[in-house]
C-alpha cells in the first residue's frame, strides 16, 4: 500500500463502514478489506479506475463528486475519506458538510500550497509552482482549489469542525520535527481526520 494511504488506514477501525471519494484503482479500499474487513465502497469517475476496481473486488459506484453526495443517506458510513482529492472539486466547504453528514467522521489530505518551496518557487520565478507534490503545470492541472494549512485550519474552525487528528508530512509521505512545530511553512502534504461540530 501507497505510504500516504497507510498512514490513512492506520486511522480505521477493523470493520467499519468506509466510502472512499475519488478511489482511482481501489488500493485503499482492497487493503482495508483484506486486512480490516471493512464494509467499503469507492467512487470514481474514471471508467478504467472503475474496471480495475471491480477486478479487485472493490464495490465501486462510477459518480462525479461535483454532482454531491445526496444519494447517500445521513450516517452510512463510520468514515468517509478524500485523498488528494478535495482541492479539485468546485465547492470543497460544501463537500466537507456532505463528507460530515453521511459520516460518522472524515479524513482529508491535501497539498499544502504554503510549503516553503512553494513560496520560494513564487519569490523566484514569478510563475505557478511546480514540484513533487504540485507536479502540474497551471493550466492543465486538476488543482483548482489550492490552499494552505492555515487556510484549511480557519474553514474547519469557521464550520465549527472538530480537528481530531493532523499530520503533516513531507512530499515522501514522512514527518520530520520541523513539520510538526511549522506545519505550514514545511510540510508537503497535510492529513487532517475531522468530526462533526460539537452540539451546544
Amino acid at each position: 500500500m501507497r505510504p500516504d494511504l497507510k498512514i490513512i488506514a492506520d486511522l480505521i477501525k477493523p470493520g467499519a463502514r468506509v466510502l472512499d471519494l475519488g478511489c482511482g484503482e481501489g488500493e485503499l479500499l482492497a487493503g482495508l478489506q483484506a486486512e480490516k474487513q471493512v464494509n467499503g465502497y469507492g467512487l470514481d469517475v474514471d471508467p478504467a479506475n472503475i474496471a480495475i476496481c471491480v477486478r479487485k473486488g472493490v464495490n465501486v459506484i462510477e459518480q462525479n463528486l461535483d454532482q454531491g453526495l445526496s444519494n447517500f443517506p445521513d450516517d452510512s458510513f463510520d468514515m468517509v475519506v478524500m485523498t488528494e482529492t478535495l482541492q479539485s472539486v468546485r465547492l470543497p466547504a460544501r463537500m466537507l458538510d456532505e463528507m460530515l453528514r453521511i459520516g460518522q467522521e472524515c479524513v482529508v489530505t491535501f497539498p499544502n500550497f504554503g510549503h516553503w518551496r512553494s513560496r520560494w518557487h513564487l519569490f523566484l520565478k514569478g510563475r505557478m509552482p511546480m514540484a513533487r507534490h504540485l507536479p502540474h503545470d497551471w493550466h492543465d492541472t486538476p488543482n483548482i482549489h489550492l490552499c494552505t494549512v492555515k487556510d484549511f485550519e480557519r474553514l474547519a474552525r469557521d464550520k465549527g469542525l472538530r480537528i481530531i487528528q493532523r499530520f503533516v508530512a513531507g512530499a515522501d509521505h514522512r514527518n520530520h520535527p520541523l513539520m510538526s512545530l511549522m506545519p505550514n511553512l514545511f510540510g508537503a502534504i497535510a492529513f487532517y481526520r475531522l468530526g462533526r461540530p460539537e452540539r451546544p
